[in-house]
C-alpha cells in the first residue's frame, strides 16, 4: 500500500512513517520542516519519498499524493498556544491546510482511506456525575475561580463538586480554545469530504501524547515535555492549579500503532476514536515521575489558564472494540 503521511518527519508523522516502512508499505512524506528549522531531523529514512513544502499548498499535495492507498493527516500547529493572538495561525494552519489537501484529493479522484490526527481537546471539559443529579454539563471556570484555588467543576444544579466519569465519543463536542476549535473544524471538513467521495474517515482524538521526538520547551509542547524540558535545565517543574487535573498519557508508539491499524484494518472504521492509555493519571503524579532520579521536587504554582479544562479523561473501549488497538506501551518519562 502507498501511503501519503503528512507531518511525517515530525513527533507522531515520523513514528507512523517508521511503522508502516517497518510493516512493508511504501511512504510518501509532505512535511515543510519548520519545526526542525528547515533541515532534516535525525530520523530522515532514505526510503521515504519526502515532499518538503508547506502543507498549506494545494500544489504540494498534488505533487505528493498522487497514486497513494491512503492518507494519515497529521501536519498541524498543536498546543494551547501563548494567547488569543495566535488565532490566525492554527487556523491557517489547520483549517486552511486542510481545506488545500481535501481539495487537492478532489482533483485527484481520490477515494481511500483518510486518517485524521485529532485531539481529546474536541470534547472541552469531560463528562461529570453528580452524587444528587447525576450527568452534568459544568459551565466554564472563570479567573475568579482560578485565582481562588475553586478548580473543580460544580454541579449547575446544587452547585456541588462533581466525580470525573470516562468519556466516549459520543460525548457533546464543546471546544474552549482556538487549538480545539480548528481541531473540531478539521473533523468536520474531513468527514464531509468522506460522504461525497465514499472515502473512509477515521478521526483519532489522541489523549496527551508523549515519548521520544516530542519537541520541548515550546510553548506548544505538551505538560510531560516541558516538565522534562524544566528538569533537564535543573529547574523544579511548574504545576499549575492544584496537580489534581486528571489526563490520560498515551505513548507515541502506540499512537502510531494506532494510525496503522487504521490505514490497514480489514473493515476500515468510519468515525471517531479514543485513543488513550486507559491509566488516568494527575498531573502532579506526571510532574513527580518527571523528577525521579533528580533530587527536584515539583512546584505547584497554583492559578490556572483560561481554556485549560480540570479533568478529561476518556473511554478507549470504541478503539479496541473497533480496531483491536489496546495501549502496550508502560509508562515512563524518558527520552528513549
Amino acid at each position: 500500500m502507498r501511503v501519503l503521511v503528512t507531518g511525517g518527519a515530525g513527533f507522531v508523522g515520523s513514528h507512523v512513517v517508521d511503522l508502516l516502512v517497518d510493516s512493508g508499505h511504501e511512504v510518501v512524506v509532505l512535511d515543510s520542516l519548520v519545526a526542525h528549522g528547515g533541515t532534516r531531523p535525525a530520523w530522515w529514512r532514505s526510503d521515504v519519498d519526502y515532499h518538503v513544502a508547506d502543507a498549506r499548498d494545494p500544489h504540494a499535495w498534488l505533487a505528493a499524493a498522487g497514486g497513494v492507498d491512503a492518507v494519515c493527516h497529521q501536519a498541524a500547529r498543536v498546543g494551547l498556544g501563548i494567547d488569543f493572538a495566535d488565532v490566525r495561525a492554527y487556523v491557517d494552519d489547520n483549517d486552511a491546510g486542510t481545506a488545500a489537501g481535501l481539495w487537492a484529493l478532489h482533483e485527484l479522484g481520490f477515494r481511500g482511506r483518510f486518517v485524521l490526527a485529532s485531539s481529546m481537546v474536541v470534547y472541552g471539559e469531560g463528562r461529570y456525575r453528580c452524587a444528587e443529579h447525576g450527568d452534568q454539563r459544568p459551565g466554564l471556570r472563570s479567573p475568579a475561580d482560578l485565582a481562588a484555588g475553586r478548580y473543580e467543576p460544580r454541579c449547575p444544579t446544587c452547585g456541588a463538586p462533581m466525580q470525573w466519569e470516562l468519556v466516549d465519543e459520543t460525548a457533546p463536542l464543546e471546544p474552549r480554545n482556538t487549538y480545539a476549535a480548528t481541531k473540531l473544524h478539521q473533523e468536520h471538513l474531513c468527514r464531509a469530504y468522506g460522504r461525497e467521495h465514499e472515502s473512509m474517515v477515521t478521526i483519532l482524538r489522541y489523549h496527551n501524547v508523549y515519548g521520544p521526538r516530542c519537541p520541548l520547551d515550546t510553548p506548544y509542547a505538551g505538560v510531560a515535555s516541558l516538565f522534562r524540558a524544566a528538569v533537564a535545565r535543573g529547574e523544579r517543574p511548574r504545576v499549575l492549579e492544584d496537580g489534581g487535573q486528571t489526563r490520560d498519557f498515551v505513548h507515541v508508539r502506540d499512537v502510531a500503532r494506532a494510525n496503522v491499524l487504521a490505514l490497514t484494518a480489514a473493515i476500515p472504521y468510519d468515525g471517531a476514536l479514543n485513543i488513550a492509555s486507559g491509566a488516568p493519571r494527575s498531573v502532579l503524579e506526571v510532574a513527580r515521575a518527571t523528577c525521579e532520579g533528580s533530587d527536584l521536587t515539583p512546584e505547584v504554582v497554583g492559578g490556572g489558564r483560561l481554556g485549560d479544562v480540570r479533568h478529561i479523561v476518556a473511554s478507549p473501549a470504541r478503539a479496541a472494540r473497533c480496531l483491536g488497538f489496546v495501549a502496550q506501551e508502560p509508562f515512563h518519562l524518558t527520552a528513549s
